[in-house]
């Protein structure tokens, strides 16, 4: 399935009003599937489906949504409920038992409910919320695609700066790679993003870091309007929440298309990859390191890296990250170091190297005998005493509009 997004544009007040009625009555009906199977036994998918019905006839305001949207709903309420059971039988600690939602930001039609324009510029909803009709603004790679694919359901998505459409296309998106020959091992950090087995280190721009005053500023704002008590807010004090909200959005996609650029280019160059499947959620746990690995958002680089493996037919490979610092890339001694220890010095072999080098030689040996195949790479005589020297040439990656800068750096 290919997912493709157009914001909509040139609405009324009135419109988008009726956008958030339609999200909020999608939010309700869920809720009710969700109570619904809390308080009865042995209820599957079909009793759900039964259940919208009743809603529609009980409450006008249901009625008024789309009967496919209004099953949407209740779909989304048993992937939640039919997940639960899923990790119940695999024996998860968490079970991650279902739960009510209180700010629901989409509703989502299926082939009924919305209709396109002939030039699929516009989009006109046609259920009881009287939406009407709304601009479509997008790339030309959504309009070719509208224009030419089937479209299986439409989601509109509320942001912090405005409304957004998204178009789900019964299509399986597949290329015709470029195959190179080369094979990476990266391991994933903070003083570097990544680093692979040839030393080439990758810096993270620190998004959240760099944003913080504006945060902290649009944050103490927000607070100075809101007043104890009073429901609803005023007017300033919604606006002051939308402001704050744009900052975080701006957070979110500049790390999104860091994470998009970085994976592509790393997967377009290497014909396998491998990487160390890290425990995230246990590490944020660490509270002098949280703020760090969550701006660091390595899990949604690890996404991008496994869908363009996808697309362009190469390996990608997650191995477990244990001992790959300790043991050493040369001889395999095992040798305990802080995090603070960032050079790894064999006391078995003398090999004295970076830390994350080491790792990512570990990282890519370990994938490469998941894959069936014995990889061997030892350090030079030459380069070793370099390094001893604390003479190494150590590459620092950076994108710079979508493409990878190398920078080389005697340190």
């Amino acid at each position: 399935m290919i997912v493709r997004e157009a914001k909509l544009k040139n609405g009324t007040g009135e419109q988008y009003s009726a956008l958030d009625e339609a999200i909020q009555t999608a939010q309700f009906i869920r809720n009710k599937a969700v109570r619904f199977w809390m308080d009865n036994e042995k209820v599957g998918k079909a009793n759900l489906y039964t259940l919208c019905k009743d809603l529609a006839k009980e409450f006008p305001f249901a009625k008024k949504l789309n009967s496919a949207a209004r099953q949407a709903s209740v779909e989304r309420a048993w992937a939640a409920i039919s997940s639960f059971y899923t990790r119940c039988k695999e024996g998860a600690k968490k079970k991650g038992y279902p739960k009510f939602k209180k700010h629901c930001r989409s509703v989502e039609y299926k082939v009924s409910g919305w209709k396109l324009s002939e030039d699929c510029m516009s989009i006109n909803f046609t259920d009881g919320f009287e939406i009407g009709t709304l601009s479509l603004f997008c790339n030309k790679e959504t309009r070719s695609d509208l224009h030419t694919l089937k479209i299986n359901r439409v989601r509109v998505v509320r942001r912090a700066d405005g409304y957004y459409a998204q178009f789900c296309f019964d299509a399986i998106r597949k290329e015709e790679g470029v195959y190179t020959g080369d094979i990476v091992g990266l391991d994933l950090g903070l003083k570097y993003f990544t680093k692979d087995q040839n030393n080439h280190a990758v810096i993270y721009p620190q998004f959240l870091r760099k944003s913080e005053c504006k945060l902290k500023k649009a944050a103490r704002r927000l607070s100075k309007k809101f007043v104890k008590g009073a429901k609803p807010q005023s007017n300033n004090y919604h606006k002051a929440r939308k402001r704050l909200g744009k900052v975080h959005l701006k957070i979110q996609r500049q790390r999104k298309d860091w994470a998009i650029k970085l994976a592509r280019n790393v997967v377009m160059s290497n014909d396998v990859v491998v990487y160390e499947d890290l425990q995230i959620a246990n590490m944020v746990k660490n509270h002098h390191l949280a703020k760090s690995i969550s701006d660091a958002s390595w899990y949604q680089f690890i996404q991008w890296l496994e869908y363009y493996g996808k697309i362009w037919d190469k390996v990608v490979v997650a191995i477990n990250p244990a001992y790959t610092s300790q043991d050493c890339s040369n001889c395999g001694h095992r040798a305990k170091k802080s995090l603070s220890t960032r050079t790894h010095s064999c006391a078995n072999c003398g090999l004295e190297i970076c830390r994350d080098r080491n790792a990512a030689l570990n990282i890519l040996k370990k994938g490469m005998k998941m894959l069936g195949v014995e990889w061997q790479n030892g350090t030079s005589g030459q380069e070793e005493s370099a390094l001893k020297e604390g003479k190494h040439e150590e590459k620092t990656t950076s994108i710079i509009d979508g493409q990878l800068e190398i920078v080389s750096g005697l340190h």
